[in-house]
């Protein structure tokens, strides 16, 4: 290839891509009518920092890289609009006294340089241009909105809107704006209730929170965010606001405004700070009037690989091994919450190859993957999990998902499925992996049939992961030191002699700073125990099986407790000694 005097030359000339690449690149570009540049960041072989320093040494531009706790002034940021802000990727940063430096993260566009000429001759200012990355612009746009903010301007024009839904109003007098009648519901669509919930959900996304209360109570309307696991109260509305905040979600996820007596489910996907978010709505009448659950399913948080979810060493290598059988099952356990389908989506992504047919039965379908044929079951119309699978087998699948096993037909569908050549995933409520195989008896699968079918058996809890930037080392207290020393004199031989800890134990405890929120955790990980089929398994199944016979093969075959890996983890500084002793008890 011609060396030519563009980006892409650069990026060759540098030697981070080969000229076959480019030529690919070159091609893919004019195919989807973008610039090179943006399938080279798309492709995510140069790091984001790296990439704006190559864009400033082409464009003869300095770079500016945000500090992680680095903020722009508000009044700084609103020199340019937000609107205009997010549509050209640009940023105002740094004013000087008759400068303007702003961030583009395109210098090549022209309409974005039309635009800042126009906003540098309104401020009468000189403009200086820096290269900023795309994660910078998004950090810094959240300045442009304030959670209390937000919401207290849409509350005032909502009060001016509807006089009588003032602050502290309560009481039967004021319930008459609960109903809303058809004008009034029309209205609503052009009112500043739309900006409210959608500031609602915006700041759910940017907590992290994996769900939204909306509760109605006596005389105010409670908003609640579970981040971590944990609920936390963030905002209290007058009841007044209830029926017009439900009435918007139920708008949007396409459920009927004028039911209220029983539950409804739904979901929709929107764009938040330009990402696409599922969010799945579940309504549910209380005593208080209509309460909703929203269900965040963010997927560029909720698909992850299995390193991600906190499978490392001796529990990956057992997985991995597992995973590539060419049939069989692998049933994920635990109570709600606790991330087994999240489990089975990482080894979807794994086995998601073009030689393979994929098919899943979910309830709901929580994450959308390119190239698996995802349905979600009805039992209302009678196409229950059961049913489904008597017609995924019709569809010429290898590999087979099914959202959970509940009932026998369904157990034992899924257990031939894996006895005809299918590798089977799924879900199953037990409070840990030997409990997996009196489970699948009691629904109703023959012993016999196990041995052949089942593969491995995860159970899993999810834990806080401890803040990176504050957590604080600590000696093990005295019962501390116990838990730890139990813990790890039963741990297989091979990996008792690769384990570095020694008296004293160090562990590490939350703190709280700025990057956390001041919660001292960061997310939440996972703890497991994997169980995998072996030959003296068999013979327990087909024998006499009881709690005993399966614990003492499962520590003859080296499987690591979740309160052994829990440790493990807290010995390295990814969770707190505490919080594993509560959770693996």
């Amino acid at each position: 290839m011609a060396k030519k005097k563009d980006f892409l030359a650069l990026i060759v000339d540098k030697g981070l891509i080969s000229e076959s690449d480019a030529e690919k690149i070159e091609k893919e570009a004019a195919h989807r009518r973008v610039a090179p540049e943006a399938v080279v960041a798309e492709r995510g072989t140069i790091d984001e920092n790296s990439f704006a320093k190559l864009k400033g040494e082409f464009f003869n531009l300095p770079v500016k890289i945000f500090g992680k706790d680095e903020i722009v002034p508000r009044e700084i940021l609103s020199l340019i609009p937000e609107e205009s802000a997010r549509h050209y990727k640009m940023v105002a940063f740094t004013r000087d006294y008759d400068s303007l430096w702003v961030g583009m993260h395109n210098p090549a566009d022209v309409r974005a340089q039309e635009a800042l000429k126009f906003i540098a001759q309104k401020l009468n200012l000189t403009l200086k241009i820096a290269v900023v990355t795309e994660s910078d612009l998004l950090t810094q746009w959240k300045g442009y909105r304030t959670f209390g903010e937000e919401i207290s301007k849409a509350l005032s024009e909502l009060q001016r809107q509807y006089p009588s839904a003032e602050k502290g109003a309560a009481g039967p007098a004021h319930r008459k704006l609960v109903r809303l009648d058809e004008a009034e519901i029309a209205r609503l669509e052009e009112a500043p209730i739309i900006r409210m919930v959608a500031t609602i959900l915006r700041q759910g996304v940017a907590q992290r929170a994996s769900d939204i209360h909306i509760e109605p109570e006596r005389d105010k309307l409670k908003i609640r965010y579970r981040i971590d696991g944990i609920l936390y109260p963030m905002l209290y509305l007058p009841i007044e606001t209830h029926s017009a905040i439900i009435t918007r979600i139920k708008i949007m996820a396409n459920l009927k405004i004028d039911e209220t007596r029983i539950p409804q489910d739904g979901r929709f996907r929107t764009l938040i700070d330009e990402r696409e978010i599922d969010f799945r709505i579940a309504t549910f009448p209380t005593a208080s009037g209509e309460k909703v659950a929203i269900r965040i399913l963010d997927p560029s948080t909720g698909l992850k690989g299995l390193e991600e979810l906190g499978f490392t060493g001796w529990n990956l290598k057992i997985l991995r091994e597992e995973i590539e059988k060419p049939f069989g099952m692998i049933l994920a356990t635990g109570p709600t919450g606790c991330g087994k389908t999240t489990t089975l989506y990482a080894i979807l992504q794994i086995l998601n190859t073009p030689e393979v047919n994929i098919v899943t039965l979910e309830d709901p379908v929580e994450y959308f993957i390119g190239g698996i044929n995802q349905s979600q079951v009805m039992p209302e119309i009678g196409y229950s999990f059961a049913a489904g699978l008597r017609q995924i087998v019709r569809q010429d699948p290898d590999i087979i998902m099914v959202g959970e096993i509940r009932d026998n037909e369904t157990a034992e569908l899924a257990a031939h499925a894996a006895l005809t050549g299918h590798i089977v995933l799924s879900t199953l409520h037990t409070n840990n992996a030997i409990g997996v195989v009196p489970r699948m008896i009691d629904l109703g699968v023959q012993p016999f049939l196990l041995p052949a079918t089942l593969n491995a058996m995860i159970s899993q809890r999810l834990v806080r992961r401890l803040c990176p930037d504050c957590k604080k080392a600590a000696k093990a207290a005295g019962h501390q030191e116990k838990i730890i020393d139990d813990a790890l004199s039963a741990l297989p031989e091979p990996l008792r002699q690769e384990i570095p800890h020694k008296k004293p134990y160090t562990i590490y405890e939350p703190v709280g700073c700025e990057t956390c929120n001041h919660k001292g955790t960061l997310g939440r990980i996972g703890v497991h125990e994997i169980l995998k089929m072996t030959p003296e398994l068999e013979r327990i199944i087909l024998g006499e099986v009881s709690d005993a016979t399966l614990s003492e093969e499962a520590r003859r075959q080296g499987m690591l407790s979740m309160r052994q890996e829990g440790v493990l983890k807290a010995l390295e500084g990814i969770v707190g000694l505490e919080e594993i002793i509560e959770e693996t008890a």
